[in-house]
């Protein structure tokens, strides 16, 4: 093996790493609910293996999974870009898994790049396309957050909107001035990212000549990157519609796993008050440091689920929902992941 050559084990090693800290963290937000929030009571309720109950989640679930990969796969029809049905359905796992197991999910718009590059889409582009799929979802999070908190829920939600008002609206407007300078201002990027190329070739890591090829590509990809969203509204109408249609049931689907887990246990609590719960869960969720918002988002739904759900169900329901949104998807994403290495390190045997 050459020298400086990374073992061929050494992806599959890192994923590893990565997935047991995730195991750990959500065992220690899984801890926090059944030590503050469920009394030390749990219970396994048999309601949740019901038939009509696996049915609702299996239909539900597919629901989830093939909105999340049309809300990318209209985004890049709008950009110009057509993506194999097989491709798409690799992308959507990958992100499920890459997101979860990097802090602030910066791993999974990275992966789903890659991934699109193979199938021909330029980088800044498909950066354009994840950019755009998440903008939106997070527009459509960023609004419906505050009108939950001031009008979802009469006899609590004021108290809640006045507990957690003055983070909320720091973290929006952060969250806001980051999205308008990269659509609205990408080429202020250009400055930023070059210097950090700068510092790498200061330190030796880049050699001078690749260091010119990597400034001219960084900004030939920037200049691609701004375009597209010029290009993304400018698209054809019923594609961007779609695009926005789409990224608003997968929103739907996503805030419907807990009402389904909490209609089951026989509680009869308004959908709109389950779903604006994991609404504010998943705005959270945008801010937890942990991968995946591992251990954090945990404890902020058994918080908010406390009074909607018995005590010695809390943690049940809480592992039920992390499970059918998250882990299920991850579970998926890293058998196709390994599939991948496998095959490359068939190729280079």
């Amino acid at each position: 093996m050459p020298t400086g050559q990374a073992p061929p084990s050494s992806p599959r090693r890192r994923l590893a790493y990565f997935g047991l800290f995730f195991v750990v963290l959500t065992a220690a937000g899984a801890w926090a609910v059944f030590d503050h929030f469920a009394g030390r009571s749990v219970a396994f309720d048999r309601r949740l293996l019901a038939p009509s109950v696996l049915a609702a989640a299996a239909v539900l679930l597919a629901l989830y999974f093939l909105t999340d990969g049309l809300r990318l796969h209209y985004t890049l029809r709008a950009l110009g870009h057509r993506i194999p049905t097989a491709a798409m359905a690799r992308l959507v796992f990958v992100n499920i898994f890459f997101s979860n197991v990097t802090p602030m999910a910066t791993g999974g718009g990275i992966a789903q790049v890659w991934l699109l590059r193979e199938h021909g889409v330029p980088i800044g582009r498909a950066t354009a396309a994840t950019t755009l799929r998440t903008v939106l979802a997070t527009a459509a999070i960023f609004v419906a957050t505050p009108l939950f908190l001031m009008f979802g829920t009469p006899s609590d939600g004021h108290a809640l909107l006045g507990r957690v008002a003055p983070v909320l609206a720091v973290l929006v407007t952060l969250y806001v001035l980051f999205f308008a300078v990269v659509v609205l201002r990408t080429r202020w990027l250009i400055a930023p990212l070059g210097g950090s190329l700068a510092a790498l070739r200061r330190a030796g890591l880049v050699g001078a000549r690749r260091h010119r090829r990597l400034q001219f590509a960084l900004r030939r990809e920037v200049l691609r990157f701004a375009r597209s969203f010029g290009d993304y509204l400018s698209g054809p109408p019923h594609l961007v519609a779609l695009s926005v249609v789409c990224t608003l049931l997968f929103l739907a689907c996503l805030f419907s796993f807990p009402a389904l887990l909490v209609g089951a246990l026989g509680h009869d609590t308004a959908w709109l008050t389950t779903a604006g719960l994991a609404l504010v869960t998943t705005f959270a969720m945008y801010f937890a440091p942990t991968p995946g918002a591992a251990g954090i988002s945990e404890g902020v739904f058994g918080a908010f689920f406390a009074d909607v759900l018995g005590p010695e169900q809390l943690v049940l329901v809480t592992l039920a929902w992390r499970f059918l949104t998250i882990h299920l998807g991850m579970l998926i994403g890293l058998a196709l992941l390994g599939r991948r290495l496998a095959a490359n390190a068939g190729g280079h045997a």
